[in-house]
């Protein structure tokens, strides 16, 4: 086996991670930085980043680069990504999921699966999408979800976003699983949301696993304590 050195990573590494639930992504770069710091000795200085945030009820894919790599970062952040996870029907969150508790309940007995079907057109190619208040976005030097917390109101303007792919794999109501392939910028519970409202009833995030950006799919990824275990077992 290729023992990889502390310069390795100074020069520059791609890392595939995958990220586990209920960890932010900072919590699993921290966990990374760490583990190579701790095995190589490296001081402060020592770069690394990752290539777009996952929700911490999100699992899958966190693209992490180091050292001279950090500047690929820009670009990764720009490649599509391809999401699959569970949309639950009926029912709203403020979050758009299960960050926070059911606010709004609604009927669901007049949904066939032939209606999300006919839907689905409405929701591919360039789309107009609000992002949620609950996320790290910031307005007037704020993060959204501060405003949120405390219980404000602001006015979020909607963006432009590409949905290249929108296929449902499994109908078992009120859940539907999808498999989503966006452009960078794209908000999954956002989607869900106006998802809901489209079939007249209302729905929420309820499951979100990242499998691919760009080229890099998470089946190449490990989680982060399996990335610190093969580093000790490595030399």
């Amino acid at each position: 086996m290729l023992v990889i050195s502390a310069q390795h990573y100074l020069e520059g590494q791609i890392l595939l991670i995958d990220k586990p639930y209920e960890w932010s992504s900072f919590q699993a770069l921290n966990a990374v930085k760490w583990a190579i710091r701790k095995k190589f000795d490296l001081n402060k200085k020592f770069k690394i980043g990752h290539a777009g945030t996952l929700d911490p009820l999100a699992t899958g894919l966190l693209v992490i680069c180091t050292g001279k790599f950090t500047k690929k970062i820009p670009e990764l952040q720009g490649q599509i990504k391809e999401y699959t996870g569970t949309v639950t029907l009926g029912a709203t969150t403020p979050s758009y999921d299960l960050e926070t508790e059911v606010d709004h309940t609604y009927p669901t007995s007049h949904i066939k699966e032939q209606d999300i079907q006919e839907i689905l057109p409405n929701f591919i190619g360039k789309i107009e999408q609000q992002p949620p208040l609950f996320s790290a976005l910031k307005k007037d030097g704020k993060r959204l979800y501060e405003y949120a917390r405390e219980g404000k109101q602001v006015e979020i303007k909607s963006r432009v976003i590409e949905i290249h792919t929108f296929e449902i794999t499994r109908f078992d109501m009120p859940e539907i699983d999808f498999r989503v392939v966006c452009s960078k910028g794209t908000y999954i519970r956002s989607l869900a949301h106006d998802f809901g409202k489209a079939l007249n009833s209302g729905a929420h995030l309820t499951m979100l696993r990242r499998t691919k950006i760009g080229d890099f799919n998470v089946s190449k990824a490990v989680t982060p304590e399996v990335f610190r275990q093969n580093l000790e077992g490595n030399g």
